[in-house]
């Protein structure tokens, strides 16, 4: 049964559907397949199995604040050590995320593409139904596959606040 949630979000001063549950720190984070730079289809938490991970969903790699976030968790993911893997999901395709990658110089954060099915999105609780798109929201996942930190942005260009990311990812080590 799938979960459809209104109220959550606006676009443009209307109230959207959001699909899927909002995960809450202490559940098992949900697997997840999507496709990576090279168009294959991947398992993101299984191929970063023993690691942390700290997840964001992104509504596009070419809007401003998501091109803001990305750059600066790239930044921040010299500072983490190879024990943290930082992994970005949108429904941009492939293509146009290895693009903004090369572009911006992104190298540390791991662009995903839920174009083909929505199941990341439906899983963790950030598709847009009514837009085909993800809100924004960052998890962080530890060895272990729980989420140890979730946050649900309340607007579209809002920024997460990556100080507290970063230390739910230290202390989940």
């Amino acid at each position: 049964m799938t979960i459809e949630r209104k109220g959550l979000l606006q676009w443009r001063n209307a109230d959207t559907t959001i699909v899927g549950p909002d995960l809450k720190p202490g559940q098992p984070a949900p697997a997840f397949s999507v496709h990576n730079n090279s168009m294959d289809r991947v398992q993101p938490l299984a191929d970063t199995a023993g690691k942390v991970r700290i997840i964001a969903s992104v509504l596009s790699v070419n809007t401003g604040v998501c091109d803001k976030e990305m750059r600066r968790f790239n930044e921040e993911a010299a500072h983490l050590g190879d024990d943290v893997h930082m992994l970005t999901v949108s429904m941009d395709l492939p293509f146009t995320q290895k693009g903004w990658c090369t572009a911006a110089g992104v190298e540390r954060v791991q662009t995903f593409s839920d174009y083909y099915d929505a199941s990341f999105g439906a899983a963790y609780g950030a598709l847009i139904k009514d837009l085909r798109l993800l809100r924004r929201a960052v998890w962080v996942v530890d060895r272990k596959d729980k989420v140890t930190y979730s946050a649900y942005m309340p607007a579209l260009g809002d920024e997460p606040d990556y100080a507290a990311v970063l230390a739910a990812a230290k202390a989940a080590l």
